[in-house]
């Protein structure tokens, strides 16, 4: 039986959305200037595209919307194929030189694969050392083997602002492979507001999986 839980995700929106209390100005001239930048929308779309030896192409989009600790998103082809799902998530950071951003979320997924997942993102930095994470577990209650964990991990190094080079790993059910968790090689560029990526999965395996990216921050 499939259960849409995107209806589950609502409540958690609207308490993300709502003000914190204790966060009124006691006086309006300090107090102004940051309500009004915790207020901004930032939003940023990004695409990847799988070529996938002995398995069909496809390509990945997503979307992210963050307004102060409010953090929304929405994926395709990312839990599995044919299958959406729609995130609501809090945003945190601390850190000076070592810094720590961590946003938990709670998602619902419905297509192909239907369940309600909890997930993370989370970056930590470190001078031109940066590690990035997002993973998150499906619960499907109308079939327990569709239960998986989902997970893409990058290490990379930033030599100069507009380039990164590092190591990247993920487990998915998107396509088979036959490793659990794959591994690769990723280079990164940046112009202007423009992401661009490049990734070898498996680079010692006969057929290895490229992926390449492209995403923009407005």
């Amino acid at each position: 039986m499939s259960v849409n839980w995107t209806p589950l995700v609502i409540p958690a929106i609207l308490a993300l959305a709502a003000p914190a209390p204790g966060q009124e100005a006691t006086d309006g001239t300090q107090a102004a200037p940051q309500q009004a930048e915790s207020k901004k929308w930032s939003f940023s779309a990004s695409v990847y595209t799988y070529f996938v030896p002995d398995s069909q192409d496809y390509v990945q989009p997503a979307f992210k919307a963050d307004r102060g600790r409010l953090h929304l998103e929405a994926r395709y082809n990312y839990e599995d194929r044919k299958t959406g799902s729609l995130w609501a998530g809090y945003n945190f950071s601390v850190g000076d030189k070592l810094t720590f951003e961590f946003t938990p979320m709670l998602g619902a997924v419905f297509g192909d694969t239907n369940g309600i997942a909890p997930g993370f993102e989370m970056t930590l930095g470190w001078r031109k050392l940066e590690l990035y994470s997002e993973s998150e577990y499906v619960f499907d209650p109308g079939d327990h083997s569709s239960n998986f964990a989902y997970t893409w991990s990058e290490l990379t190094l930033a030599p100069v602002d507009w380039f990164r080079f590092g190591l990247v790993a993920q487990r998915t059910r998107a396509y088979q492979t036959d490793l659990d968790v794959q591994r690769g090689l990723l280079l990164g560029f940046s112009y202007r507001w423009a992401d661009f990526g490049a990734y070898l999965f498996n680079p010692d395996r006969d057929q290895p999986t490229f992926v390449f990216s492209v995403a923009v921050n407005f």
